[in-house]
């Protein structure tokens, strides 16, 4: 089985291929590099180097690579989805259970929150027991705590479907990222993670749409049973199609025939000489030691919540005593804008920054320096905030409805360029850790955006929502100063710290 780009191979030694593989992308030089290496269609080396096993996913064709990122991209995207179908049905279903709209948002901020915390129990089972096994245990726990929030009787019972759809759902965001990293290049990887990551952020986008009809016109319990019928889909989707791609550098080929069918198994594809221990669960913290970790983390989390879920849990309230919407009108006004503005976003980002990444590189001669990727970041950080002053100033005033899905749009067409950058830069300073990395980003966000159903309405209705939009675009803007830091000092920094000791097969 060929790889998935133009390659011109050589024989080279096992050796050398096992010190390749595990080369720090930021010390690469083509000048270092074996005669036999394996280069893409610019002649440039290969990162990472592909091994001889045609069960690496490396060497999956690349009709199968897309059909991977597909299928964890559209998983990621239900992850969000399942949070917030019932986000414009806040008032049905406060009606229902006797609560304020505002009481009502919490059963999405505490699934949001549980998002946050389950990702940490899920990523060290899926290196050691392999991607595909948990991921459809998780997909199918999912449908189950979705139907169960559709069935729900009381309050409680609600809550506690809400705390286990989150924690199922967490692995989607992790996970999902983990798969995208093993399977792709350095030169393809922005161009990937934007598509996962326009997943990851439309989703909660275009859930609005739907719910806001089956609130108004069937029933609010739809907007639990529709996430509960696509992840059963999702499960057997990805039973019969997606392959493990757990994959170790530098293990021992399996000898078959059937190299994909091989990576079809539930079982029995575990890493050699791998075994769970304790310290596997806490290995996200060892990656917040890293500042190109930790500042770029903290910065996607405000940038998503603010682009993102703040639109998400306000808008119900909003639109009704602004606008008196319905719950399909809020639906619509808050799905589409949100939708084009990421949409248009990453049209820009994935290619821009694999393009930014390939001209540097043919530039230095093959040398890889990951912080040429935050060049793409800029348009983003200085939009965003535009973005929020005209989502507060429209609420304040009172202006025509597309006011604030204008700001809506703007918000998220900077949100998704930011994700890509940061997601791709981040794989490319530590591919081997991707997993905890996309769980210290899961569990920032989650847990700073699921805060917002708490302050976000009493704090505009206070102090007005244009200070509002001010204030947090202020934030923004103070938040991404550690980004800049790392655009000009992040090199040195990740060469002094070195690299992580665990996961380096990877």
């Amino acid at each position: 089985m060929g790889s998935s780009v133009d390659e011109k191979v050589e024989v080279r030694s096992s050796k050398e291929s096992k010190i390749e593989s595990q080369t720090a992308p930021s010390l690469h030089k083509a000048e270092n590099v074996p005669e036999a290496t394996k280069v893409d269609k610019h002649g440039l080396p290969l990162i990472p180097q592909p091994s001889s096993d045609p069960s690496d996913p490396l060497n999956f064709p690349q009709w199968l690579k897309i059909v991977v990122l597909l299928q964890v991209s559209f998983l990621v995207g239900l992850g969000p989805f399942n949070q917030a179908v019932i986000n414009p049905a806040y008032v049905p279903l406060a009606a229902h259970f006797h609560k304020t709209t505002v009481v009502a948002s919490y059963q999405t901020t505490i699934a949001i929150a549980f998002v946050g915390i389950g990702s940490f129990l899920w990523v060290p089972l899926a290196n050691t027991y392999g991607r595909r096994p948990v991921l459809l245990i998780t997909t199918l726990l999912a449908a189950a705590s979705s139907l169960g929030s559709g069935e729900a009787q009381t309050w409680s019972q609600l809550l506690g479907t809400r705390v286990l759809n989150g924690l199922a759902t967490s692995s989607f965001f992790t996970i999902g990222a983990g798969v995208v990293s093993d399977c792709f290049f350095l030169h393809e990887r922005g161009r990937a993670m934007g598509i996962f990551t326009v997943f990851l952020t439309n989703s909660a986008h275009v859930a609005p749409i739907p719910g806001g009809f089956l609130a108004q016109y069937v029933n609010y319990r739809w907007c639990y049973y529709l996430p509960a019928v696509l992840d059963l889909a999702m499960f057997f989707m990805m039973l019969l199609c997606l392959p493990e791609t757990l994959y170790v550098r530098g293990s021992t080929p399996v000898v078959t025939t059937r190299p994909i069918l091989q990576r079809m198994k539930l079982w029995g594809l575990r890493p050699e000489g791998k075994h769970l221990k304790v310290a596997d669960f806490v290995r996200p913290f060892q990656m917040v030691i890293y500042p190109s970790v930790v500042f770029s983390a903290f910065y996607y989390s405000v940038a998503f919540s603010f682009s993102s879920i703040l639109p998400a849990v306000t808008s119900a309230t909003l639109f009704r005593l602004r606008h008196k919407f319905t719950t399909s009108q809020t639906g619509l006004a808050l799905g589409f804008g949100t939708l084009i503005g990421s949409t248009l976003g990453e049209l820009l980002g994935g290619i821009v920054v694999d393009r930014t990444m390939y001209l540097s590189r043919k530039a230095k001669g093959g040398e890889v320096v990951a912080e040429v990727r935050l060049r793409g970041i800029w348009t983003g950080a200085i939009i965003q905030p535009i973005g929020l002053l005209i989502w507060g100033f429209a609420w304040q005033y009172k202006t025509h409805w597309a006011g604030p899905v204008v700001g809506f749009a703007v918000m998220n067409f900077a949100c998704q360029i930011i994700s890509t950058v940061l997601y791709s830069y981040t794989a490319d300073c530590y591919k081997p850790q991707m997993p905890e990395i996309a769980q210290v980003f899961n569990f920032g966000r989650q847990i700073f955006g699921m805060t917002l159903g708490f302050w976000a309405i009493p704090m505009g209705t206070k102090i007005g929502y244009q200070f509002m939009g001010l204030t947090l675009a202020l934030v923004g803007l103070v938040t991404f100063l550690p980004v800049v830091y790392l655009m000009y000092q992040g090199k040195n920094i990740r060469e002094r710290m070195g690299q992580p000791t665990f996961n380096r097969g990877l």
